[in-house]
């Protein structure tokens, strides 16, 4: 008789078996291999849970011991649990800087800090965001987006009196804790188990005087040494942007590719009523060339600050200063740029009237930006390359757009 190979013939019998096996070998196969698909079924139903889990995260349960962490804070320190072993109480706050409730919510974070340190409770705010998941079009409140350098921006332009600290490269602390908007917060006691997890308070506009403080509500119960009232709570905010979410970016991106781009021909009756901006947007125009070497390399900038904020009252127009002959090389150039915006090129070779039509404080160098508010006011004008930060801060703290929801 001769020895079964462990090779498997291309009839799904074992090489060489003798044929008193093969029937055998066969019913053991199949039930091999109905245990295998089982246990494959399994590994993907896990792996499809673990990976809704991700994205939706169950918070911590009351009476959880705090999850540690070791991540690196914008004042160039790394913090662990460990760091804030001296606090009777621990605030651990997930925000970030693009979300427009996280930003109503600053001062009112920063002055509870302020209160409540002195009485021994410590801060961490961390930012739970994946940077290259937050779509252009979800930066509509904020000059800054979720990357670590920007968290550094905000922090210093705030003032922030706690640690700021950055999660957006594994995300795994704001999945231990459970982070399920920005802001989110999570209060620990000296034992670092859990007693109050949601909400900062009940009114998200700051114009507004909230009806339950239930964060400071539960700080003031711990530290009297009595049961926090309510433990727990729904968070209102913006959703955590978990790195899965990319790959939505990417799909807008190549529907932003897809929009049709044109320009239309302009003359000075044209600039003027443009000028006028009988709209109730707040209206961006860019005067530029494509022989303007600082034009064509900003100019990208002005089409993403359109994505960040054209979905609010908010518009881009640019208008080019090449010869009116030169219409399809322009035209070239913006489709180039994915300039699905309101473009226009002069129609008459005289630049000077053009010159005179947009600004008589223009001097006439190119580039030239100026922003104007409904009813024809110039509340910003830039002879040559702009600041890109600055412009985003000045189109977001105007009155007509604002960082948060009014």
């Amino acid at each position: 008789m001769n020895r079964p190979s462990n090779d498997f013939s291309g009839t799904g019998n074992f090489a060489g078996a003798p044929s008193g096996h093969r029937t055998i070998k066969n019913k053991q196969l199949k039930v091999a291999g109905f245990s295998f698909l089982a246990v494959i079924a399994a590994c993907l139903s896990i792996a499809a849970t673990n990976k809704y889990a991700a994205e939706d995260p169950i918070p911590l349960e009351i009476g959880a011991k705090a999850p540690d962490f070791t991540l690196p804070g914008v004042d160039g320190k790394t913090y662990s649990l460990a760091s804030f072993s001296k606090a009777k109480i621990l605030a651990v706050i997930f925000s970030c800087n693009h979300c427009p409730t996280a930003q109503a919510y600053e001062d009112r974070i920063i002055n509870m800090v302020k209160e409540y340190t002195p009485k021994g409770v410590g801060f961490v705010v961390i930012s739970p965001n994946d940077p290259k998941a937050v779509r252009l079009d979800e930066l509509g409140y904020t000059d800054i987006g979720d990357s670590f350098e920007e968290m550094k921006l905000r922090a210093k332009n705030k003032h922030y009196n706690f640690p700021y600290l950055y999660d957006g490269r594994t995300q795994a602390t704001s999945k231990a804790y459970g982070a399920i908007a920005t802001p989110h917060v999570f209060i620990f006691d000296k034992e670092r188990k859990l007693r109050y997890q949601g909400r900062v308070d009940d009114v998200e506009k700051p114009s507004r005087t909230p009806n339950n403080l239930d964060s400071r509500n539960a700080l003031d119960a711990l530290l009297a040494g009595k049961d926090v009232p309510v433990k727990t709570t729904k968070v209102f905010g913006c959703s955590v942007k978990w790195a899965s979410k990319i790959t939505d970016g990417e799909k807008y991106k190549e529907r932003w590719a897809a929009e049709p781009v044109d320009v239309s021909m302009i003359d000075e009756p044209g600039i003027k009523e443009l000028l006028k901006n009988n709209t109730d947007k707040l209206r961006l125009i860019n005067v530029w060339a494509t022989w303007c070497g600082p034009c064509v390399t900003e100019f990208p900038d002005f089409i993403e600050m359109n994505r960040m904020y054209r979905g609010r009252d908010f518009e881009f127009v640019s208008i080019s200063a090449d010869d009116p002959a030169a219409k399809e090389k322009v035209l070239k150039f913006l489709k180039g740029q994915q300039a699905s915006t309101k473009n226009y090129l002069w129609s008459i070779e005289d630049k000077y009237k053009l010159i005179d039509a947009i600004d008589p404080k223009w001097q006439g160098a190119l580039p030239y930006t100026i922003l104007v508010e409904p009813g024809g006011k110039i509340v910003y004008g830039k002879q040559g390359a702009i600041n890109v930060a600055e412009m985003k801060r000045k189109i977001i703290d105007n009155p007509l757009m604002g960082r948060f929801y009014k």
